[in-house]
């Protein structure tokens, strides 16, 4: 067993603090991989404080990993020591399922293995990315192209994919209406997807305080959710919006906004129920729908294709000491737009 620094929570409400997890030995179809940068997502937050359900601590977080394989077991064939990597929300899964199969290991039957707070396959809780190192089975590592910054390239692990997955299950492309409720750590980077693949993007924020940076990002349109006469104006606009926050919204309020055919998805997943009138959907074949990150395959693709188009993500480093502060800003939604720590502070 590896032993290594790590910043963890020791119950749903005390702060973080600096400690040591270990991580398994090195098998045969294993990948070592020394920790650079870690993301901050909401996800984090929900899940210490047990909203998501009840949780075993102490706990490490973070499923937004970037850094450097250091080692590879004996039966390794997709990285080699010195390559630049990644591990996102998945660090296992079936494998054998009709979901496994067709890649798309995020709906795999069994559940996938997250990369925190999963039971792994010896028994133990897994631990994230607020670490100096992991290790990971080889098929669930992905490669950070070089043109991507390492600190920008942590985000597009769970923000990216997560607004890019929906994005193309639904089409998004030109002569599409678009539509990004919130513009967070994963809005900005659904806008910034959403443009890459020429559709028309509107934003939809409770306020105009982000406006300058949502035109900068890529939108074409900026609109203040909490005005009314917004929704007013943009009845029946869209053919998909991607709704981000993780926070209760009026649902029929939204499924107004789409046209004939349209589909509000939800990649935010807020801690309480939300409920709409099914004839909001009847009346012009709405659809409600939800998301769950992506496959290994479409995550790589994802990445790719920020290279391609010089995609990453806003982030602001931080030291894994400031984490705590980190977090309450988070929840005052006081971030551009996405905190990364540099997990070198930590070792």
């Amino acid at each position: 067993m590896l032993t290594v620094n790590a910043y963890a929570a020791t119950s749903p409400t005390d702060p973080l603090v600096k400690t040591t997890i270990t991580r398994r030995d090195i098998g045969p179809y294993d990948v070592l991989i020394t920790l650079h940068y870690s993301g901050v997502c909401h996800s984090d937050i929900h899940t210490i404080r047990g909203e998501w359900g009840p949780q075993t601590y102490p706990l490490t977080v973070g499923h937004e990993m970037v850094g450097v394989v250091s080692e590879i077991g004996s039966h390794v064939t997709k990285h080699e020591v010195g390559d630049r990597v990644g591990v996102g929300t998945m660090v296992n899964s079936c494998r054998t399922c009709e979901q496994c199969r067709d890649e798309r290991e995020q709906y795999c039957a069994a559940g996938n293995i997250q990369a925190y707070a999963s039971v792994d396959r010896d028994g133990t809780i897994t631990q994230g990315g607020y670490s100096t190192h992991v290790v990971v089975v080889e098929d669930f590592v992905l490669k950070i192209p070089d043109a991507i910054p390492f600190e920008a390239a942590a985000p597009l692990l769970c923000a990216g994919i997560t607004t890019y997955s929906p994005l193309r299950h639904w089409a998004a492309g030109p002569g599409k209406a678009v539509a990004i409720v919130g513009l967070g750590g994963l809005g900005h980077m659904g806008v910034k997807f959403a443009h890459a693949m020429g559709t028309d993007v509107t934003v939809l924020s409770q306020t105009l305080a982000k406006r300058d940076d949502g035109l900068k990002l890529g939108a074409d349109h900026y609109h203040a959710t909490s005005d009314p006469e917004t929704f007013t104006q943009l009845v029946n606009s869209f053919d998909l919006i991607v709704n981000t926050v993780s926070a209760k919204i009026d649902l029929d309020a939204y499924l107004g906004l789409l046209k004939v055919n349209g589909v509000l998805v939800n990649v935010g997943a807020p801690a309480e129920p939300l409920s709409l009138s099914v004839g909001n959907l009847l009346g012009k074949r709405r659809s409600f729908a939800g998301s769950a990150t992506g496959g290994i395959v479409e995550t790589q693709e994802m990445l790719d294709f920020c290279a391609e188009h010089g995609l990453y993500a806003d982030v602001e480093v931080i030291a894994a000491d400031q984490i705590n502060d980190a977090y309450e800003r988070v929840l005052a939604s006081d971030v551009r737009y996405r905190f990364v720590i540099d997990i070198d502070t930590l070792r």
